[in-house]
């Protein structure tokens, strides 16, 4: 990869608060938005949300390669990168995220099995305990044993949180509250039921498995 400089090496310029730059990783705290401050919100989600380069900072030069004018100039003086049409190709697809994959991680003490992850992640608030009459009255008409709360979040609540579908009101009313009564696995059942509302039975094609070395 080629570089073109124009300007004259910059010094590195003073570390702001909340800010580390070690081993080549950067991070920056210093950005803070309170709760009522929605025009930064806006602006902090735009910055996050936008494209990984500008269209209008791309071109192609005389002899055929991609030209990338820097937005700010490096602390070495380059202002634009060329390189090849093929290595451009290579780094735009080495941008998108791989199938199936999570794209926000987690690390430090947000990591999942970090010790410290209690102590600045919100937790649930604790649930009252039941008088202790109450309690002795469920045991003896529940002798079985109490079920661990779990900590995955229900399939209802996803499909709320990803698809805005809510799955656990009714949709008529709003107010009223939905419960499975029953589930249907027999597919000729379910195909004369979705014929009868006027949707295609047939499920959508399976798609071809990817090859190895494909992936």
């Amino acid at each position: 990869m080629l570089t073109l400089r124009g300007a004259l090496p910059r010094e590195g310029p003073a570390r702001p608060p909340l800010c580390a730059d070690i081993d080549g990783f950067s991070l920056h705290a210093g950005v803070r938005v309170q709760a009522h401050e929605r025009k930064r919100l806006e602006q902090l989600c735009r910055y996050i949300t936008r494209p990984a380069l500008s269209e209008e900072r791309v071109q192609l030069d005389a002899a055929g390669q991609v030209q990338l004018k820097l937005e700010t100039p490096w602390r070495d003086g380059t202002t634009h990168v060329v390189m090849s049409l093929l290595e451009s190709m290579q780094r735009l697809a080495a941008l998108v995220p791989r199938p199936r994959l999570h794209l926000i991680r987690f690390h430090g003490v947000l990591a999942p099995n970090a010790r410290l992850r209690a102590l600045v992640v919100p937790q649930a608030p604790p649930e009252q305990d039941e008088p202790a009459g109450q309690a002795a009255g469920g045991a003896e008409c529940e002798p079985e044993a109490v079920q661990v709360r779990s900590h995955r979040i229900g399939w209802a609540r996803l499909l709320e949180r990803a698809f805005d579908i809510d799955m656990q009101h009714c949709p008529n009313c709003g107010a009223g509250q939905l419960k499975i009564i029953a589930a249907i696995l027999q597919r000729p059942v379910i195909e004369k039921i979705l014929t009868h509302l006027g949707l295609d039975p047939q499920p959508p094609p399976r798609g071809r498995a990817r090859e190895a070395g494909h992936d």
